[in-house]
């Protein structure tokens, strides 16, 4: 019998077995004794112990294709990060954080500014244009119901992570995307302008047909992925068309003399707030190196 994790609490492992329903099972001691820990997302053998409890036990951890560590989470297909597009005000910073994660780990993003019924047009027209020569870029209301077809219609048959700071609406906008996830909802702290964590641990729904939706708990700062300064450059896929125009071969964009990208940069052709994130990151990671 094989199945997918779609929660883990606890010492338990709840897996999904598409013919059966779910079934509560541990983890065999060998995985302890192989260090190898379970993880949601990871496809799984397992053997029946009690089919009216619905109980079983893990016997075998499938290959994975990919694993990711915030959050834990393994065979991801793709990520949808969310950001509200006017309150809170998106931390770009942090979303281009998140996004570089994702190009590191060849795991496609979908940037995705939520609450677009609060928010003025043209603001809204700029966000997106910031990132749609990276990735696809969605604009939802719970609200009003815009967008979330088009964004249901990219999750199908495929395991998307949902991430985001607190208090964008990632769990309204899978309430709307899916009521059957039936997730709890929080509101937003006028006070610190921020908001309540409504989400304490990953898990994987189930949505048929091969579909599987993971909500995961907010952040709020992401440290850079370890990898050197020069590398930074190849993950910005914005970047190709001008990466053979440069004066000095391997040009990192930051300083050197007849240099593509800023001239393309003083043109307009790029996103200035994409760049700036970049020259930060060169330097974040420049700095580490040192210590």
């Amino acid at each position: 019998m094989q199945g997918k994790i779609i929660r883990g609490i606890a010492g338990f492992y709840y897996v999904n077995v598409p013919e059966t329903g779910t079934l509560e099972c541990k983890a065999k001691g060998i995985f302890r004794n192989q260090k190898v820990k379970p993880l949601v997302g990871d496809n799984v053998k397992l053997e029946l112990l009690n089919e009216e409890e619905g109980t079983g036990n893990i016997t075998e951890i499938c290959p994975r294709k990919n694993q990711l560590v915030r959050p834990a989470v393994a065979n991801v297909n793709q990520a949808v990060v969310i950001f509200a597009a006017s309150f809170p005000k998106p931390n770009l910073n942090l979303l281009d954080r998140f996004w570089l994660m994702m190009e590191i780990q060849d795991i496609p993003t979908i940037v995705c500014f939520n609450k677009t019924d609060d928010a003025e047009k043209g603001g809204i027209r700029q966000l997106a244009k910031h990132y749609e020569r990276c990735c696809r870029v969605c604009l939802t209301s719970t609200v009003s119901g815009e967008g979330i077809e088009e964004l249901r219609e990219c999750l199908l048959g495929k395991t998307t992570v949902f991430a985001g700071p607190s208090g964008v609406g990632k769990s309204s906008v899978m309430n709307a995307l899916f009521p059957e996830a039936n997730m709890e909802t929080g509101e937003i702290s006028t006070k610190i302008k921020r908001g309540k964590h409504t989400t304490r641990h990953s898990e994987l729904f189930y949505l048929g047909q091969d579909t599987y939706v993971m909500d995961t708990p907010g952040f709020t700062s992401l440290a850079l992925p370890d990898l050197e300064k020069e590398q930074i450059k190849e993950y910005y896929p914005e970047f190709a068309d001008y990466r053979d125009k440069c004066r000095f071969l391997g040009c990192a964009h930051i300083s050197e003399p007849d240099c593509s990208v800023k001239q393309a940069l003083e043109a307009g052709e790029l996103s200035s707030v994409r760049y700036e994130n970049y020259k930060q990151f060169f330097e974040e990671i420049s700095k580490k190196k040192k210590y």
